[in-house]
């Protein structure tokens, strides 16, 4: 099946470069063009930037990634853990990731529901935290100890020591997450970070199996200003633009996009975005996609599905606080940025994902770009690196092997949106701005889909979570052993609860997957497992001695896992008159 995708992908990159116009000039730059025209990724110049010493008590957050160099005992790290589950041919978590793709992602893996195609290097699971037994360990955490570690701050010691000392390619600790968001969601530090509400996507991501996160998103300069100087009457259209782009039906047309948004001024923007001949103090929907951005990035085609040059993601992933509203924890587990370097022309695209199918038929193993200091370089034109915590809890970069296990996921996945997950699930208009929360959003379907997301995720894998190994959802959901779908759907659009009737622990199971969060922290062990675990796993393979999943013979293969959502039954959808 792979030997047919390579065959087809090879088809279109020729179709394609023969008939593909000249790329657009961008705001980007001439920088971005010419690595648009590059095959692969390529390293930046390797300098470091001024070594920004270590603070109190000798803590120094790049010390440890320095010392563990290019080391990289585990050649297939981007496989994760939830690739590793026995299926037996009846649980199939695998359609979340792997499926039917939609331009400019041409990763189709659907087959990967049908087979375990891994490399020699990949077929032995090297997760071993899955199986060890902390469940003394973790019994033994008392509540206030629990409770005191994750409200504490660890992210504003790394940045007072990083801030504007990091590699010129690198995160430079800007956004002060102490100063916190507005009711907009920009950040209050004035560094117009915007951080955005959206729907996590199914299973690991999920607060009852593990973690809660955030993230925040950040045009270039020209998307967030005009004739030089900022603009958020702009900076916001943008944003909307970029959203319907990246959120909406990709087989619509452009012109037959429509899409929410905050309530925008067309007459300070200059532009008729809802289509009908006036420019309004106020509209709150964009009818049709423009060909290109607003105010001085006038000059950047809107490249559907795709974000411009430039653009940045802040991601962290927290502790659980079952006190707080949102159960976003103070301390970060890791902090995780995304910054994209170039753009592809649409030729590359098919070129890019030919290449990498022969290199997977042919089993080489997983290469990239960067280091850990520069964050590492994906074929599709973004750079990614991430902080995670110390034996103390202090946020230091991960090593290059600790990047290496980020990579698959924005990297090769059928399902991703230009690598990305969280944007294209954004709550639509001004209801999705602002700091993270779950506590309005319903349960909604995948676009393309009838019943809502999580009652179809839990039918289709028989658990909570791709493990099954969250006793908590099935006895709150699978009573006797069977999926009570009507309690489910209370949590639907129309019903009397929201997400947090599915996703969210009870007090007791969040306090202990904080204390197993913890015992990985002291012993240092990610590179066996990030992954919280409360008992050894049993549902997982340590080796994958057969081909088949099971799944095919089983009639259990989906094609149809998308990351993009239908929200067009909540109060969230409005459409122009």
């Amino acid at each position: 099946m792979r030997r047919n995708t390579l065959a087809t992908l090879a088809l279109l990159a020729v179709a394609c470069v023969a008939e593909a116009p000249a790329a657009t000039p961008t705001a980007a730059g001439p920088e971005a063009l010419d690595a648009a025209a590059s095959d692969r990724a390529a390293a930046p110049p390797r300098e470091r930037a001024p070594d920004p010493g270590p603070g109190a008590d000798g803590f120094h957050p790049l010390a440890q990634a320095r010392r563990a160099a290019k080391r990289l005992d585990n050649r297939e790290a981007p496989i994760p853990i939830q690739c590793y589950t026995k299926t037996a041919g009846v649980s199939n978590p695998c359609w979340t990731c792997h499926t039917a793709s939609v331009y400019p992602n041409l990763r189709d893996d659907a087959e990967l529901q049908v087979e375990y195609a891994f490399s020699d290097v990949g077929k032995t699971n090297h997760w071993t935290n899955l199986f060890v037994d902390r469940r003394a360990e973790i019994a033994a955490i008392p509540e206030a100890e629990v409770l005191a570690y994750v409200r504490a701050d660890n992210y504003s010691a790394t940045r007072e020591i990083l801030r504007g000392r990091t590699n010129a390619w690198a995160f430079g600790f800007d956004l002060d997450f102490a100063a916190g968001f507005d009711d907009a969601g920009f950040a209050r530090d004035g560094t117009l970070w915007r951080a955005f509400r959206y729907k996590p996507f199914p299973g690991a991501f999920w607060p009852t199996n593990g973690s809660t996160d955030d993230v925040a998103i950040r045009l270039p300069t020209a998307f967030r200003s005009r004739d030089g100087a900022p603009d958020l009457e702009i900076y916001a259209a943008n944003l909307a633009v970029l959203e319907a782009s990246l959120a909406a039906d990709p087989a619509l047309a452009d012109a037959d996009v429509v899409w929410p948004t905050e309530p925008l001024d067309e007459r300070r923007i200059g532009v008729d975005l809802d289509g009908d001949g006036t420019l309004e103090p106020s509209i709150t929907a964009l009818r049709g996609i423009p060909g290109h951005y607003l105010g001085d990035a006038a000059d950047h085609s809107v490249h559907r599905g795709t974000y411009p040059a430039g653009t940045e993601f802040l991601h962290t992933v927290r502790y659980i606080d079952p006190d707080a509203p949102s159960l976003l924890a103070t301390r970060m587990k890791e902090v995780r940025y995304l910054r994209k370097e170039r753009e592809l022309p649409r030729e590359r695209y098919f070129s890019t994902y030919a290449i990498e199918a022969q290199e997977k038929d042919e089993g080489a193993l997983p290469l990239f770009g960067g280091d850990a200091e520069t964050g590492l370089l994906n074929q599709l034109g973004w750079r990614i690196q991430g902080y995670i915590e110390d034996a103390d809890g202090r946020l230091r970069l991960q090593t290059d092997e600790e990047h290496y296990a980020c990579m698959g996921c924005h990297t090769s996945l059928g399902v991703t949106a230009d690598s990305t997950f969280s944007f294209p699930r954004k709550v639509p208009g001004a209801a999705g701005w602002g700091h993270q929360s779950l506590l309005e959003i319903p349960d909604v379907p995948q676009l393309g889909h009838r019943d809502p997301e999580v009652l179809t995720y839990l039918r289709r894998v028989g658990g909570g979570d791709e493990l099954r190994s969250n006793d908590e959802i099935l006895a709150r959901f699978f009573p006797g052993g069977v999926l009570d779908e009507a309690e489910v759907r209370r949590a639907a659009p129309g019903g009397d609860r929201r997400l947090p009737h599915l996703l969210a622990p009870s007090r007791e199971r969040a306090l202990r997957l904080d204390r197993a969060a913890m015992l990985v922290v002291r012993e240092q062990s990610f590179t066996a497992g990030r992954d919280v675990v409360l008992a050894p796993a049993t549902n997982v393979h340590t080796r994958i001695d057969e081909v088949s999943t099971g799944l095919a013979e089983a009639g259990r293969v989906y094609r149809d896992g998308t990351v993009r959502l239908d929200w067009t039954a909540t109060e969230f959808w409005r459409r122009p008159g």
